[in-house]
């Protein structure tokens, strides 16, 4: 896949597109329809699949008081629209300059002069422009005018709500990762490098952890023990993770504790990426080392039950 971060960069229309348009926070299952849709109509006559975003996220721009905590990261959802099928990704600055641009110059200038759109698919509540006055009616009365068409995908639903990026974060605060997986087609994943921490995990506790600094920027899950899938050089682990302030020795700093089973490397520096599967139990305040040792044998075996059943497919 080819990503292009400006206008400039695409020199002449592609050929024959469906394209189609979104923040994408997180690639979720609503997501992936448009997407899906955007390879049909772009195989059955050979033409290209573009698809264009925006970064950083709009309302880190338009609201940067309170931006929302972003599902996934600028490199995360990349990978995942290229796993989608997507061919080129127009990812364009998103500023409140381009925030101020009219809909119809947004369609006729870059959807239609500059990308050379033949189908457009968008979700069932799109708009574009400022305002948002772009709506699916602008929008269709534009294709009819420029001659390309407009497709509205309608919602996706679990449990008879709709999928959304917002409704995933609820999901992620609560620590509800069943329902988040339900929602993404995936597992929920948090990603750093591995960082030297007070070195209890092993020598104090008996069982050694790769810490994660987590921003407080970050959309977190609520603090606690989880099930995990821990990925490093490309290979699978199983383990068990706390996120949270480690109240039992008073680090008050946000992060994230990862035991990863049957593993025995150096890996401070290394990137890691964490599947974080099932909650186990809230993050508490132990009496000291051993009870906190005894209480993570049982988390273990909690966490390779949950584990095993993700294996058999449930």
């Amino acid at each position: 896949m080819k990503v292009y971060s400006s206008l400039e960069e695409i020199k002449k229309p592609f050929y024959l597109p469906a394209l189609t348009i979104g923040n994408f926070d997180g690639v979720h299952l609503g997501h992936q329809a448009l997407f899906r849709k955007v390879v049909e109509l772009a195989d059955a006559r050979k033409g290209d699949k573009v698809a264009l975003t925006f970064h950083p996220h709009p309302m880190k721009v338009l609201r940067p008081d309170n931006p929302p905590k972003l599902i996934c990261t600028l490199e995360q959802k990349i990978e995942l629209i290229m796993a989608s099928g997507i061919e080129h990704l127009v990812c364009l600055p998103f500023t409140r300059q381009f925030a101020s641009t009219p809909a119809s110059q947004f369609v006729e200038k870059i959807l239609f002069n500059t990308i050379g759109v033949e189908d457009l698919v968008v979700g069932y509540d799109y708009a574009c422009g400022k305002g948002r006055e772009g709506d699916i009616n602008f929008l269709k009365k534009m294709g009819q005018t420029l001659g390309f068409k407009v497709h509205v995908i309608p919602p996706v639903k679990i449990n008879g709500i709709i999928v959304s990026s917002t409704a995933i974060r609820e999901f992620v605060k609560k620590g509800d990762m069943k329902m988040v997986r339900k929602m993404l087609g995936r597992f929920y994943q948090i990603r750093g490098v591995v960082q030297k921490g007070k070195r209890r995990g092993g020598p104090v506790v008996g069982f050694p952890t790769a810490n994660l600094a987590i921003n407080p920027e970050d959309l977190c899950p609520k603090p606690g023990v989880y099930a995990v899938q821990v990925i490093h050089a490309d290979k699978l682990y199983n383990g068990v993770v706390n996120i949270g302030f480690n109240p039992t020795f008073g680090d008050g700093q946000l992060g994230a504790e990862v035991h990863i089973f049957d593993f025995n490397k150096e890996i401070y520096g290394h990137e890691i990426k964490v599947n974080i599967v099932e909650r186990i139990r809230d993050e508490k305040r132990f009496s000291g080392p051993a009870e906190l040792a005894a209480q993570i044998k049982k988390d273990i075996q909690k966490a390779k039950e949950i584990l095993d059943s993700v294996k058999n497919g449930n």
